[in-house]
């Protein structure tokens, strides 16, 4: 356990910071009432909205990806919209088209699903490329082109994705580009004997009807929060030195890029506010180093045929590289 650094002057009122603790823990209450799988999800989920990023959810059928995250919409008491992933569909499905208003006598914008604070994205590798690439520009930019016109998104906005790790035929992976926009890659994996016991009692009647617990001015202001939480020395050099890490290791092809850092420090941050703390410690940046770094490593061809994996390497960065120790 790593021990807290010698504490400083608070640069957010404790108020505020038991305010948004709370506000957090009822967001995970509410969506427990409707996921009964791993809790650690819903918090990550939690973690990537305060940090302004987006999520992909990996796991087999049946695992409950779409019901986390149509659970964590509802909590947020957002305008949510969901998009069915298929061969078929069309970058205007995403992101909408020009049509003619015949009243107006003129072209009017029918906005597509993108224009909602939170979008789900059910199996997202099955779109093609052309249809992926019609995100990229929403989730970096937070706008979309259309016609040559650009329109701002509003906020909050948040792009909560899921795709399937088994079924090839038909899909189209997701390019590193694509890949690297997404704040974290959760793997969503069959829940233990317990939380499968209390599915089967729970969706054997009504499936609960989840109360918005946040608003969009309230996760504004906890996004607001979360970007003042302090960050030490050190745990720049941590960030770093985990990143970097990444980049000199053998069996790593690509290693996490600095956008990787930066989300890792956002990340960090927002889970600190959610714990209650104004400043950011080595144990926060530890608890998100996996599903931040892991999706964004290529790793040499020799490497997979061995049987190593992006989260291997990342394991090995946290037991190697050290943190320096400092003063506040």
């Amino acid at each position: 356990m790593t021990a807290e650094p010698v504490k400083r002057s608070s640069t957010l009122p404790p108020d505020s910071l038991a305010h948004a603790q709370r506000l957090g823990q009822a967001v995970l209450m509410e969506v427990r009432r409707a996921f009964l799988g791993s809790p650690e999800l819903a918090e990550a989920l939690l973690v990537c909205l305060l940090s302004r990023g987006h999520v992909l959810l990996e796991g087999v059928p049946g695992v409950a990806k779409t019901t986390l995250v149509k659970a964590f919409a509802a909590a947020l008491g957002c305008e949510h919209r969901r998009i069915q992933f298929t061969p078929d569909l069309l970058p205007a499905d995403i992101t909408g088209t020009y049509v003619l208003d015949p009243t107006r006598q003129s072209f009017v914008l029918r906005e597509g699903p993108i224009f909602s604070q939170i979008v789900l994205g059910d199996e997202i590798n099955r779109a093609p490329p052309k249809t992926q690439a019609a995100l990229l520009e929403a989730m970096q930019e937070g706008q979309v082109t259309l016609d040559g016109q650009t329109r701002s998104l509003g906020q909050p906005f948040m792009v909560l994705a899921t795709q399937n790790p088994l079924e090839h035929e038909g899909t189209y992976p997701l390019p590193e580009a694509q890949l690297d926009r997404f704040l974290m890659k959760l793997l969503v994996g069959y829940p233990d004997a317990g939380a499968e016991k209390e599915m089967l009692r729970t969706y054997s009647f009504k499936r609960p009807e989840l109360r918005p617990v946040l608003s969009p001015p309230a996760i504004l202001e906890l996004q607001r929060l979360a970007e003042a939480v302090h960050v030490d020395d050190e745990i720049y050099d941590y960030v770093l030195g985990l990143v970097h890490f990444t980049r000199s290791h053998r069996r790593v092809a690509l290693g996490a890029s600095p956008r990787a850092a930066l989300s890792l420090l956002h990340a960090a941050r927002s889970h600190a506010l959610l714990s209650g703390r104004d400043y950011v410690l080595p144990d926060d940046v530890k608890a998100l180093a996996r599903p931040v770094l892991a999706h964004r490593l290529l790793l040499l061809p020799d490497a997979e045929l061995e049987g190593t994996r992006p989260e291997t390497v990342i394991e090995e960065a946290l037991s190697k590289v050290p943190v320096r120790r400092g003063g506040r």
